[in-house]
């Protein structure tokens, strides 16, 4: 069992960057794939980025693709997401997961933190 908080978010204006941080504890973190994904008001969560268990494969969301950027620190039991040009639209609750198989889908993920708020203005 793997337990994550997550940390980082807060209010931006719209351009402006923002890195989340997702600090986990419990079972070797190595030994999970890691995601982030987020929840605004009224709708589902959704899938944002996906990193696999070594960092050598990744997957974006085509609405964060080339703004957004996953990471992973092993030694330090960390997941980052450096977050660049971010938009309105980005605004929700930004949670990370843990899991053991490399997908998008939320549900395949068994372990998530109580999430971050990021909230964006124009």
């Amino acid at each position: 069992q793997v337990h994550l908080v997550e940390s980082g978010g807060g209010p931006v204006q719209a351009g402006e960057s923002l890195t989340l941080s997702c600090a986990a504890s419990g079972r070797n973190f190595g030994t999970y794939v890691v995601g982030w994904f987020r929840q605004a008001p009224g709708k589902e969560r959704e899938f944002v980025a996906t990193i696999g268990k070594k960092g050598d494969t990744l997957y974006y969301a085509d609405s964060v693709q080339g703004r957004f950027t996953i990471s992973r620190d092993n030694a330090k039991s960390t997941l980052y997401l450096q977050m660049n040009n971010l938009k309105p639209e980005d605004t929700a609750v930004h949670y990370c997961g843990a899991g053991f198989i490399y997908t998008s889908s939320p549900s395949r993920y068994n372990y998530w933190g109580q999430g971050t708020q990021v909230t964006v203005s124009s």
